[in-house]
């Protein structure tokens, strides 16, 4: 390393990013409520010296946009991005700032609204997912600052809503004209390098059934067990699309791409047989695979399940595409991205970078396919802490995280001092 770069992770405050961190997840981001930690980036990149671009998210027009998803109701939404620099050459950190709901506060050994550290951990309702990665990020950008460099490019910090149900926030950015030469996402990768990332879409289905008096039940036909007949079927879909995968990436998953039922309600009373079931799932959409693939063999499934069954073969069961639609990622191994980041966390670690897929979706392939900017996923924590009561991240891989992308910054826009 140079003696800039030196002086750059010499600036990285592992305390900044955990006060950061703190002062995120004690403001709710959650439901579609996410305007006022989206002024309290813009505050913060306002007082680090960036040029920031606030703006009133129109969802009338996005909803027109092929890419739009959204499906958590939202009164107004506010877009974030912040700019550092000049130059023909542009980097991009992107980070949502929504959460999922803390759920029941009682699941929880700590407070989900006060960030908590317990040993060698953050807690907190989005420290992992991904309030830690945004955190750390914008350390990474004031650490170069603090170092007295003068980039040669631009770098520009994205905070964006609506992740979780679909990146509205995401699309508006894009459409607002902010691309890039290469973009990051700071989701949890455990600070493995992502240069592919899943899809997944969500759907609802009804199954009709007859009903009866549960004295006869024989008489009715319970949607209940015709719903185990098309679970049954689907985990079957499941292990064949997944039999398929021969993807280095995904090694160390046994279904990367899954298909899961989320939501399940059925019946109206307990001496009655059920007349329908509703449920709604996702399904993992394969990289290299379009959505509409993934819908088509749903689709061609629950139809030969349906044929299959004497009730419901005169009975279908229905399908509907509704709520979040994510398309799959891909930035190619020897993209100058990849690379760049590949060798600062060497250089920021004395390890060796690992290359891995995400199972998850992310924004990512908004940046890709309406920003035109080629964007790998590399956080901090572990996904399997998301989305759950006690979410954590390592301290450790938020330092990790700010000093690569520190060094990243610097390298991939080239500096002068």
């Amino acid at each position: 390393m140079n003696a800039a770069e030196s002086r750059v992770l010499d600036n990285v405050d592992l305390k900044a990013i955990t006060r950061l961190a703190g002062e995120l997840v004690a403001i709710p981001s959650h439901g579609g409520r996410e305007s006022q930690a989206q002024r309290f980036m813009a505050e913060r990149l306002r007082g680090l010296g960036f040029q920031v671009d606030v703006w009133d998210l129109d969802f009338g027009a996005l909803r027109g946009h092929p890419e739009f998803s959204m499906s958590i109701p939202r009164e107004e939404g506010l877009g974030v991005v912040g700019t550092m620099g000049a130059g023909k050459k542009s980097l991009i950190l992107c980070g949502h700032i929504d959460t999922v709901d803390p759920g029941d506060p009682s699941n929880w050994a700590t407070d989900p609204l006060k960030a908590t550290v317990k040993g060698d951990r953050l807690y907190g309702r989005g420290v992992c997912d991904m309030k830690g990665g945004l955190a750390a990020a914008l350390v990474a950008a004031k650490a170069v600052m603090d170092a007295g460099v003068t980039l040669k490019g631009r770098l520009l910090y994205e905070s964006v809503i609506g992740e979780e149900d679909g990146g509205c926030g995401a699309l508006a950015t894009c459409l607002r004209g902010h691309r890039a030469d290469a973009g990051v996402i700071m989701e949890p990768t455990e600070t493995k390098v992502a240069p592919e990332v899943a899809g997944a879409m969500s759907f609802k289905a009804s199954i009709p059934g007859r009903s009866a008096h549960a004295c006869v039940r024989d008489e009715g036909v319970s949607a209940i067990e015709k719903f185990v007949t098309v679970f049954n079927g689907l985990r079957e879909l499941e292990a064949d699309r997944n039999s398929r995968v021969s993807n280095s990436l995904y090694k160390r998953y046994k279904t990367p791409y899954a298909l899961s039922i989320g939501t399940v309600h059925g019946g109206q009373w307990p001496g009655t047989v059920p007349e329908k079931v509703s449920f709604e799932g996702r399904i993992g959409v394969a990289v290299g695979e379009t959505q509409q693939h993934a819908r088509d063999e749903l689709e061609r499934k629950m139809r030969e399940i349906a044929d299959g069954d004497p009730w419901l073969r005169d009975h279908r069961p229905t399908i509907e595409w509704s709520g979040y639609s994510f398309a799959p990622s891909k930035v190619p191994l020897d993209h100058s991205i990849v690379k760049t980041l590949d060798g600062s966390y060497r250089d920021a670690t004395g390890r060796e970078p690992v290359h891995e897929g995400m199972t998850y979706a992310s924004d990512a392939r908004l940046l890709i396919n309406v920003g035109g900017t080629p964007t790998i996923v590399f956080g901090p924590g572990d996904v399997r802490a998301a989305h759950s009561a006690n979410e954590s991240v390592s301290l450790g891989e938020l330092e990790v995280t700010a000093r690569t992308l520190a060094l990243t910054i610097l390298r991939f826009l080239g500096h002068e001092g």
